[in-house]
Formats: structure tokens, sequence, C-alpha cells
């Protein structure tokens, strides 16, 4: 449990300063959701803390380090949370002040160094190679680091520093929560090897267990068997793959753009839904979002999928490619009902529905008089600049006008 609740923490002292193959830095808030909330409740900190909201149906969005020592994790159903961890205050989560803050830690890696790779609102990988003749060796510029976000947010992060992007990774788990771990290239195996296989990145449950058989235990034992046996029992491709991470071969580079493979949101309901009316217009508040979304992000979609999760939990996805990608919510409303129209399980209780846009490309130019889908594309740009002045719930579709999006759950990625 070390990752997830601090236990086996490991971290560098100032003796490894002098250092400088560990050029490329992983930067991991921590407990990122629950500490912005506890800079709005002060009185709660070192107190267990979940973020989510207090239903039976919803889940654990965050948790602080004190509640993770009781065994709640993210995702987990909030009810399983609270049974492991009575005592547990539950807040509400609020994205708006995630976004804000993630902001603002960026700008501060980005003051560092130019070569930063954005892995989600709360991580980041950098090459600091540029930056040591400025600012020293890596475990100076990840101390550096650690103490300005702090400083300017009040907010603590655990940095991993290593000569690889995987054993920064690996570090920056090992370094939490507020620590900084610095992996010089020589001492690369004597850190790697004697890590659980679970360390090695890729190995789920499944993978872990026919390691398992083979008698793998560690990171080491996976870099000491014959390929050829690994072959036989997870096929070439992970054998290859695990294989050379046991060895802390990883050549990726730090990739300053990201493209978004997908874009998407689902909503887990309160209580399972049957009825048509209700799922469609839960579908089209979530095709709308994913419209915006995509927008924003000057990209289409030129494939659109439905998530269905039923009452029984068996979930099947549906898929269709459009003659033409497009980024308008109305468009993708229309197929994901068609999707589920033709899905022959209409009427059953859901409780999950999924609306995605997958596929992305960039924006091709307006159609003008040839476009048939004018008349939402202006609509939806007309509701995009009101958005931008006044907020996203000034207008919305009409289909939409009796909800109250303060007392329904979040989606899954929804934007505030």
């Amino acid at each position: 449990m070390g990752k997830q609740d601090g236990t086996g923490r490991q971290v560098t002292s100032a003796s490894a300063v002098d250092d400088l193959t560990a050029h490329l830095l992983h930067v991991d808030m921590d407990a990122f959701f629950a500490s912005v909330e506890l800079l709005e409740h002060p009185e709660l900190v070192g107190k267990p803390v979940i973020v989510g909201h207090p239903s039976a149906r919803s889940v654990v969005t965050a948790a602080t380090y004190e509640a993770r020592r009781f065994g709640v994790n993210s995702a987990m159903p909030m009810a399983v949370a609270l049974r492991r961890c009575p005592q547990a205050i539950v807040l509400e989560p609020h994205y708006d002040r995630y976004t804000k803050y993630s902001g603002l830690v960026m700008d501060i890696f980005r003051d560092v160094t130019p070569l930063v790779e954005v892995l989600g609102i709360d991580e980041a990988f950098l090459d600091v190679a540029g930056a040591r003749r400025l600012m020293g060796t890596p475990w100076q510029i990840g101390t550096r680091i650690r103490e300005r976000v702090f400083a300017e947010t009040g907010l603590r992060c655990s940095v991993g520093a290593a000569a690889t992007k995987y054993v920064a990774k690996l570090a920056s788990s090992r370094a939490k929560p507020d620590g900084l771990l610095v992996i010089p290239e020589t001492e690369t195996l004597a850190f790697l090897h004697p890590q659980p296989i679970s360390a090695l990145w890729g190995v789920g449950a499944k993978t872990a267990e026919k390691l398992e058989r083979l008698g793998l235990r560690t990171v080491g034992d996976v870099a000491n068997i014959p390929v050829e046996a690994l072959t036989r029992a997870i096929g070439p491709a992970m054998a290859a793959h695990f294989h050379a991470l046991s060895w802390g071969r990883d050549p990726r580079v730090v990739v300053t753009e990201h493209s978004e493979k997908s874009i998407g949101h689902e909503r887990t309901f309160e209580t399972n839904i049957s009825d048509v009316g209700e799922l469609e217009k839960e579908m089209l508040r979530l095709a709308n979002a994913v419209g915006v979304r995509l927008r924003r992000a000057g990209v289409q979609a030129r494939t659109i999928a439905l998530k269905l999760r039923f009452g029984d939990f068996s979930t099947i996805s549906r898929s269709r490619t459009l003659a033409d990608p497009t980024d308008l919510g109305r468009r993708i409303y229309e197929e994901a009902r068609s999707l589920y129209a033709e899905s022959g399980r209409v009427g059953e209780p859901i409780r999950l529905l999924g609306v995605r846009g997958e596929q992305l490309t960039g924006r091709v130019a307006d159609l003008g008089l040839w476009d048939d889908d004018g008349d939402w594309r202006e609509a939806e740009q007309a509701v995009d600049a009101i958005t931008a002045k006044f907020g996203r719930s000034l207008v919305r579709p009409a289909t939409l006008l009796g909800d109250d999006p303060d007392r329904r759950m979040p989606m899954r990625g929804e934007p505030t």
C-alpha cells in the first residue's frame, strides 16, 4: 500500500546533489483534489477526508492519506469507503478549483523548463537538462519546485528524478507524500530490481497472476528469466516490454504537445433508469458536453461511441464512424440515440451512460452553404459565446431546462 497511503516512503537527502544524470523529473501532486478542498477547510487538515458525493451510488473522487490508511482509494464506491472509514468527513468536489490550481502548478513547471509533458490535471514530466546550468542539479531543481509549489499554492507535491521516464514516475510514487527521490543512472537497477512486479508499467492483476505462476515476485526476477519463457507466458509484445523495463530501458522522451485520443463524458445514476425519454434527455446533456470540449480543443470526432452499463453490471459499447467529422452536440446526440435504438436492449434498466467522440482530427473549415448542420452550428456557437461570457448554466437546450445542474451528480470528466 506504499503507493497509496504513504507507508514505505523513500526520499533522497541533500547528499545526492552532485548527480546530473537524473534529468527527467516526474512531479505528482499529493492527494490533489483532497488537498485543494482542505485549502478551504484548514480545520480538517490531519483528519480522514473523502472527496465525493455522499450518496450510495457515488464513488470516491479523492481521499487524504489519513483516509487511505483505512483502505480508502479513489474510484471506490462511497458506501464501501464509509464502511472502511466511518469517521471520514465527506466533502463535495469543486472541479473549477482543481482546474485553477492545476494551471498555477503547470505554470510553475514551465518557469523551470519549457520541456513539460502534462499527463493530467495533477502530474507532469519535466526534462530539466537545460536548466541545470542556471538552477543546479536535479535534486536542487526538484527541491526548488516543491518549495515554490507550496509557497504559491499551499499544496504539496512529490518528485521523482531519474534517467528515464518510467523510473522517474516510479520514484515519485515511492517518495509520496511530500518527498523527493533521485535515482542516479548508475543506481537504476539497484532501485528497480527489488520492486514488486506490480511496479512494472502495464502489469495488472491478471498479468501479475501469470508472472507469479512462473515464480516471479520482483522486477529483478522478471529481468533474469529467459525472454523465451516470458514470451510463452504472456506473449511476445508484453514480454519484450516488461523485459526492457526490468533492465531500466525506456527510450521515451518528454513530449510537450499532447493530443487527446478521445473526448467523452459518462454518468452513473443514483437509481437505475429504464425510461427511454429520461435516458435520451441525459444523452443530450452528455453529447452537448462532448461537443463543447471538442470545440474548445479545436478538434472534431470521426467516430461517436455509446457506453451502456445495465443494472446487472453488464456493459456494452457501440460506435459509428461518420462520413464527416463533427464537433456538434446535436449531431453527436443523434448518433448516440441511434446507437441506443439499435442496441437491442432498449428499455432495460441502465446504471451508467456514456457518450464519447473518438478518432479526433483537426477542425475542418465550415462548409458554408453546403453545411447540413449549419443551423445547429450557428446555435451552438452562439451558446459557446454566451457561456464564455456569463457561464454555462445560463443557456441550455429546452429539453434540459427543467434540470438543476447543482442537484445532479457530475459527469465524469465534466469541465466546470
